[in-house]
């Protein structure tokens, strides 16, 4: 019988695949169900076709992947297989695996040749004629120091300005063939970040035309990875021990070396052996501590291209978040109307991120009428700001041909609802100014209502039962508008929960009542009350950085 196994939570939970078909996802119906926004409701599909057991991505979101490779078609199952949907991780087992595959934890599963190597099974016990723990560093130093310290910079010349890891790895075996100029055949396997195995990376030959492939003995393998130690089989092929065994007996390795390539946290990243096929010129114990050194500086080596490699990429992503930050600048006004007889317009908005999700705009329109759109993305960073760039178009394209709010924020949330992104919703505000008639028209699609400021020292909001539901959550939502006088000398202020949720090193709020007796305590100059409110929500914080992008709007009608 085959099963998939859940992991998750530190648990391994089967399925058996009794059907012939299982369709896995987040939606209830499903025969097994994925508890994650990640995962598409209809997520992917297993199929039982005789004796094959097929998998199949039904145009998930988020992809499909069997051992770390997105898969875009019906693809077989074999046991051991690592599924991957969304962040949810499976594995595929049958009752009696094939007895070529070794599902055991030490990550070795190549029992046939791959990239130039044959890691071979081997079911009694190699040879071993020594082993030595990887000291920190290049091994111990006092050991034949002159060698060591030869060898280390031997390949620290070789490796020098090498930073494609690619080109590293030959340079690495290069060096050793000339440390060790009786070495036949060499390797270097490295770890797979996504599947754990170790894959052949680099191979070399000293008589290619002889050799078809590097052999690996699985025991030696295994104790490597395990036991984090250095191992010298010496003269193995005539040891009476190692008759029985087909890895070192009947491939003639006459002596082997073989060495973990220990990371900066000490765990094996991955190893370097070399072997030699000459009776007479074998590897010694001596021989066993210069390969220490360098397999250390080969670590350190490896590992400092590769941070270096993350520097430069992180370093492009920088320069292509900086460009993404002004593009998305770009679509928030330049600069708020200083010229309506009669009023006043402030706005600052501060993203916790490079780019991020809140957006607002002042749109002017015939007749003296401002429109002004305020809105939060859900979540923050790159998706949010998407979803914000959208939001910006759409609002823009709609403003110029709907005249009433409630009609326009109609429009707006059934383009949000088209191509909606789940479980990113936008709150929402929308107001049409009437700077001639002095009257406000205001939508409320589920933001926290919009403060008015009047010139008797009270705050007067707008009533919970109008304020509608978030745009992008359902298509076709009637919105109701509320339409009242601004007088001269009220001031408007609406905000973000960036503000209302901002927080110091204490883990306070700073809250909606703090935001409403500081508004009443502050001036009505619209200008003087932004950025009081700004200052205040920065002293609040103490310091401690912004969890959330921090927007304001600030307009009013000057006093008479």
């Amino acid at each position: 019988m085959a099963k998939l196994v859940l992991l998750q939570g530190g648990e391994a939970l089967p399925y058996e695949l009794s059907r012939e078909s299982t369709m896995l996802g987040r939606l209830p119906e499903c025969d097994i169900q994925l508890q994650s926004n990640m995962v598409s409701r209809n997520h992917a599909r297993v199929t039982i076709q005789g004796e094959n057991v097929l998998i199949e991505d039904l145009g998930s979101g988020n992809g499909s992947y069997v051992n770390g490779k997105r898969i875009t078609e019906p693809t077989p199952l074999t046991h051991g297989d690592r599924i991957k949907l969304g962040p949810i991780l499976l594995r595929f087992e049958v009752d009696n695996p094939p007895a070529e595959l070794d599902t055991s934890s030490s990550g070795i599963l190549q029992t046939a040749p791959v990239g130039g190597v044959e890691i071979t099974r081997d079911d009694s016990h190699s040879t071993i004629m020594g082993a030595v723990d990887n000291a920190e560093g290049f091994g111990l130093l006092d050991v034949q120091p002159q060698a060591k310290l030869k060898a280390v910079l031997e390949i620290s010349r070789s490796l020098a300005g090498t930073l494609d890891m690619q080109t590293m790895l030959p340079r690495i075996l290069d060096t050793l063939f000339d440390v060790f100029p009786h070495a036949d055949r060499g390797c270097i396997l490295l770890r797979d970040e996504t599947s754990g195995e170790m894959i052949p990376r680099a191979v070399k030959h000293r008589r290619s035309d002889k050799d078809d492939s590097v052999k690996l003995s699985r025991t030696i393998l295994s104790q490597v990875l395990e036991n984090k130690k250095a191992i010298l089989s010496a003269d193995a092929a005539s040891d009476e021990r190692f008759q029985a065994s087909e890895s070192i007996s009947a491939l003639t390795i006459r002596s082997m070396m073989c060495a973990p390539m220990l990371s900066l946290s000490g765990e094996p990243m991955g190893i370097i052996n070399i072997d030699t096929q000459n009776p007479i010129s074998q590897f010694r114990k001596d021989d066993l501590d210069i390969m220490i050194a360098v397999a250390g500086q080969a670590a350190l080596s490896f590992e400092s291209a590769r941070l270096l490699a993350s520097y430069v990429e992180k370093q492009k992503q920088d320069s292509e978040m900086q460009i993404a930050r002004n593009v998305q600048r770009s679509l928030l006004p330049e600069q708020m109307p200083d010229d309506i007889p009669g009023y006043s317009f402030f706005a600052s908005y501060e993203a916790a991120q490079a780019v991020g999700g809140d957006y607002y705009d002042v749109i002017p329109l015939p007749d003296g009428v401002m429109c002004l759109a305020f809105g939060d993305v859900a979540g923050k960073g790159v998706p949010a700001s998407l979803v914000m760039s959208r939001l910006s178009s759409v609002v823009r394209s709609t403003v110029d041909f709907v005249k009433k709010a409630d009609e326009a924020v109609a429009r707006i949330n059934d383009h949000m609802c088209a191509k909606a992104i789940e479980g990113r919703f936008v709150t929402f505000v929308y107001i049409m100014l009437d700077t001639k008639n002095h009257r406000l028209s205001v939508v409320n699609a589920g933001h926290m209502s919009p403060m008015v400021f009047r010139p008797d020292g009270e705050i007067e909001e707008f009533p919970e039962d109008s304020v509608g539901i978030p745009l992008g959550v359902m298509e076709g939502f009637p919105f109701e508008m509320v339409e009242r006088k601004i007088e001269p000398g009220e001031t408007v202020v609406i905000y973000t929960d960036g503000v209302s949720e901002a927080m110091n090193f204490e883990n306070e709020l700073y809250g909606l009542p703090r935001l409403r007796d500081f508004v009443k305590s502050s001036t009505s100059e619209v200008g003087a009350l932004g950025a009081a409110i700004r200052e205040d929500v920065a002293r609040h914080a103490n310091g401690r950085p912004q969890n959330d992008d921090i927007t304001l709007m600030v307009f009013g009608r000057d006093p008479a």
